[in-house]
């Protein structure tokens, strides 16, 4: 494996803030970019002439402006032109891919963990970038996912599911490696490709949730996520949905940790039937009619209703995006959804989009890459 050091753009003027604009919009017309970079067209072409020339810029086809002007070339990124790696660990497994600059992922791997002993995470997450790496000519540098309350210098200061506390692995996978590593809490990671590649792409607010083993809630003002020292813990999974529910861990009745996570919803199925049935099993009964399987589906459903209407009432996003391991249960239930939704919304709302992703793991992993990418690209 190669590892870049190749700088995203010359550090000069405005030429930085140029190539960032193509890659969050291209391709862009350069009339567009000028106008929201407030440059003249002289400048606008000075800076972007070092950027083809070092194939991180590309010129499309020439497109007319009508009758009056000459064909302008709209510019766009080399996506090819740097590539990343994303890392998402979880109790049982580190999985990995390689992107390039738009997190297009290019490759894929997974590792079982032995243990959840911080040497041998880091041994896995190194054997794991040795070989995605080896996919493409080089790597530029590397985000990593977790679960976990993280510190802005990369220390996990909290992760139960992996029983560490304080555990610098920002700092101990960038000296195994020898490639520029952030570590972030993993809602951030997702949210943040929703943000600058995703549905998110070009709205002024929006919302993720993800559904899995807990429940996770991201919100975007101004391509800016809305967070602060607590961002990590899960508070969303705290929020109250069912006073007649059983006891959260922490004491709460009734909250969404205990209504809407994989593990939470599987548990009611069994009961409810008497033996004992994962998530998808109980998601594949309600598909199929079984009546108290179906009964617990309709229900959690419209608790996740709820708590869309009750993010959509205190926050106002343009959309909320639907993610996570667990999200299979939207389209096995989106009328009940929808229904939780109307039933806690005033009826003159406007329509609320929500936007379903695949539920693929490698969706943890590309935004962990974002994460890379924008430390590479931001000043």
């Amino acid at each position: 494996m190669r590892i870049s050091t190749v700088e995203w753009a010359p550090d000069v003027g405005a030429t930085r803030a140029v190539a960032l604009e193509v890659l969050l919009h291209g391709p862009i017309a350069r009339s567009e970019i000028a106008k929201k970079l407030q440059l003249s067209a002289g400048s606008l072409t000075r800076l972007a002439a070092p950027l083809i020339e070092a194939g991180v810029l590309i010129e499309g086809d020439e497109q007319s402006r009508g009758r009056a002007g000459r064909p302008s070339r709209p510019l766009d990124i080399v996506p090819e032109s740097r590539h990343f790696l994303g890392f998402k660990v979880t109790s049982n497994s580190v999985l990995g891919v390689v992107t390039d600059l738009r997190a297009t992922i290019l490759g894929t791997r997974t590792a079982n963990l032995r243990s959840t002993a911080v040497e041998h995470v880091v041994d896995i997450i190194e054997a794991l970038s040795r070989e995605l790496g080896g996919l493409v000519p080089s790597v530029n540098a590397m985000g990593i996912g977790v679960g976990a309350l993280i510190g802005s210098d990369g220390v996990v200061r909290s992760a139960p599911f992996l029983e560490w506390t304080d555990v610098p692995l920002q700092q101990l996978v960038r000296e195994r490696t020898s490639i520029p590593t952030v570590v972030a809490n993993d809602l951030v990671a997702f949210t943040e490709y929703e943000n600058w590649f995703g549905a998110g792409r070009e709205l002024e607010r929006f919302a993720v949730i993800t559904l899995g083993a807990g429940i996770g809630y991201g919100l975007v003002v101004h391509d800016e996520i809305v967070m602060d020292d607590d961002y990590g813990i899960g508070l969303v999974g705290h929020w109250p949905m069912d006073p007649y529910g059983p006891l959260c861990p922490a004491g709460h009745r009734g909250c969404a940790r205990t209504v809407l996570t994989s593990m939470a919803i599987a548990g009611s199925v069994s009961a409810a039937l008497g033996r004992t049935v994962s998530y998808d099993e109980a998601l594949d009964l309600a598909q199929a009619g079984e009546p108290a399987a179906a009964r617990v589906i309709d229900e959690a459903a419209r608790g996740l209703g709820r708590l869309i209407a009750a993010i959509a009432n205190l926050t106002m996003p343009e959309m909320v995006v639907i993610g996570g391991e667990g999200v299979r249960l939207t389209s096995i239930a989106e009328l009940s959804i929808r229904a939780g939704m109307s039933e806690n919304r005033d009826p003159r709302t406007r329509e609320l989009p929500l936007n379903f992703t695949s539920g693929d793991d490698s969706e943890w992993c590309r935004g962990a890459a974002v994460l890379a990418i924008q430390d590479y690209v931001l000043p």
